[in-house]
């Protein structure tokens, strides 16, 4: 669609013409002609840049596990901040860690229930 608007506007038409005609926005008509001037012919990248900023420092997260098996995602953030100066939240560690097969949760031993049977 984008190289046909473009076709038009290189022959002569205008881009409420080809925008009409085409069955497109105005203002899309408009833009695609302004960054065809300008010497973009493909549309921009879209979407979320890829990677992480925990990435960078995957050797020092996976050290710190393999010194302290029962490490906290709580100690982990604040060794991250401390040791690397990387500010992250606790989710957004815990979303990195699952993503590549970690996972941290410490469940609270439960109390024996006299109503249900457990085992």
């Amino acid at each position: 669609m984008r190289s046909r608007v473009l076709a038009a506007s290189r022959d002569g038409m205008s881009a409420r013409s080809a925008a009409a005609r085409f069955g497109i926005g105005i203002s899309t008509a408009i833009a695609w002609i302004a960054s065809a001037r300008a010497g973009q012919l493909t549309p921009a990248k879209q979407g979320r840049r890829g990677g992480s900023r925990l990435d960078a420092h995957e050797d020092f997260i996976i050290r710190i596990i393999e010194e302290k098996k029962d490490i906290t995602l709580n100690e982990m953030v604040l060794r991250l901040r401390e040791d690397r100066a990387v500010s992250i939240g606790r989710s957004a560690l815990d979303v990195w860690l699952r993503k590549r097969g970690w996972t941290f949760k410490k469940r609270p031993r439960m109390h024996w229930s006299r109503s249900v049977l457990t085992c």
